[in-house]
This record gives structure tokens, sequence and C-alpha cells, in this order.
């Protein structure tokens, strides 16, 4: 359950961050806000990001990437040089929030919606004893680079072209033979996180722990495979 360290002058808490755009749509997942614009052609989608990207100006090469869809505009804003929210991330929300309003649309994080479609963000963490030695085999394998602003022997690894999941790597102190070393963390906004654990248990799994919830909760499936449902809500 890698996280970002928000909480410093130029980086508001992830209280802070959640309670000032929560009511616009966007939501905290993993050390970015992330909101979707639900559209009803490529073309409306195209239209609304470019609307977008002209309200972000000088920003909309940094801090801000879309994911073009059909269905929806996928908006996500982090800190190149951080991996983090910083406060010019928080400000910029809302003013791609009243330049989505502008546009007729809406902001739609699209919590309990009546079929997936939650906005949420992926993770692969791999138990390991020696990471510094696993680390560049993932590194090589993946093509992927070190996060921004961590490029130290266990730190996380990440798809240049932000399109793969995260890789994290966590300490074992010993091996753990006839248990899978590798899961899924998916991180959800903090509101959908009962709705996914809801249906996760509904459709056979089982709760492993709650003891750090609501950090995460540790779940698996009928034949014990695990994935973590993460939010940012007890990191601070």
């Amino acid at each position: 359950m890698a996280e970002d360290t928000p909480g410093t002058a130029s980086t508001p808490s992830r209280r802070e961050i959640s309670d000032a755009v929560g009511d616009m749509g966007w939501r905290y997942v993993l050390g970015a806000l992330r909101t979707s614009v639900p559209v009803t052609s490529l073309r409306q989608a195209a239209e609304a990001a470019a609307r977008v990207a002209q309200a972000a100006d000088a920003d909309a090469d940094g801090s801000l990437w879309l994911d073009v869809r059909a269905d929806r505009l996928v908006l996500t804003l982090q800190s190149p040089a951080t991996a983090t929210v910083t406060r010019r991330e928080v400000e910029l929300a809302g003013r791609l929030h009243a330049a989505v309003r502008e546009f007729g649309l809406r902001l739609d994080p699209g919590i309990a919606a009546p079929r997936p479609g939650s906005v949420q963000l992926l993770e692969i963490a791999i138990d390991a004893i020696d990471i510094p030695r696993i680390r560049p085999f993932w590194k090589a394998v993946m093509g992927y680079v070190d996060e921004a602003g961590a490029a130290g022997p266990e730190d996380p690894i990440v798809d240049p072209a932000r399109q793969g999941p995260a890789i994290w790597f966590q300490q074992m102190d010993a091996p753990r033979p006839q248990r899978n070393r590798i899961h899924l963390d998916v991180s959800v906004p903090h509101d959908e996180a009962p709705h996914r654990i809801k249906a996760a248990l509904e459709a056979g799994g089982v709760l492993v722990s709650d003891a750090a919830a609501p950090s995460f909760w540790v779940l698996a499936d009928a034949e014990g495979n695990e994935a973590c449902v993460t939010t940012w809500q007890g990191r601070d």
C-alpha cells in the first residue's frame, strides 16, 4: 500500500486535499486527483478535452493528463516533479471544474455506480526479501522508470506512459512458500471503498483483515489469492 507523503508547506494533507475538491466531483486517489466526465460520443469527449486543456493553460503539459473515451473523459492531476498533489493541483482542479460546467457537462467520480465505473488507480505489490536485487529486473522487463522524486533501490517504479499500474515492493522477513507473493492494490475514492468491498464479498471473496482500515482492507478470492482495497484515509 505505497502512498505519497502530503503535509508539507506546498503539499496539503490528504484530508485537506479531499475536503477542498470533493464537492466539485474530484476524488483524491493514490497521490493524485482523479475524476471523469460522462459524455455521449468520442467527439464530445475530444471537445471537452480541448476545453479542459485550454482552461489548464500552461499547467496542461505538466500536472494534467487526459484519457479520452467514447463514454467518458478521465481527468488526472498530479505534480510531475514529486508524484503528489500540491496546492497548485488543488487550485487547478477548481479551474477545470468550472470549465467543464461551462461546457454543459459535469465531473462524476462514479461512486456507487449501478455498474462498475468508479475512478481508481491500480498498483502491483511484490513481496521480496532482497528488494534492491529484484527491482532492476522488474524495471527492465516492464520498461518502467523510477517514480518522480523516488529513485532509491527500494522505491516504486512506474510506467513512463502512465498506462500500466505502478509497482511497489513490500519487505519480507522470511520466505513464504505456498502463498502468493504478488498482489494487487486497488486504490479507490474513500467513499467508494464500502461499495467495492461489499461487491467483492458478494462475489465470493473473503475479508482477510480490516486491521488497517480505512487505510486498506485485505481481501482474498476463494483460493486465497489476495487483493487490497486502499484509500487515503488513515494515512495522515
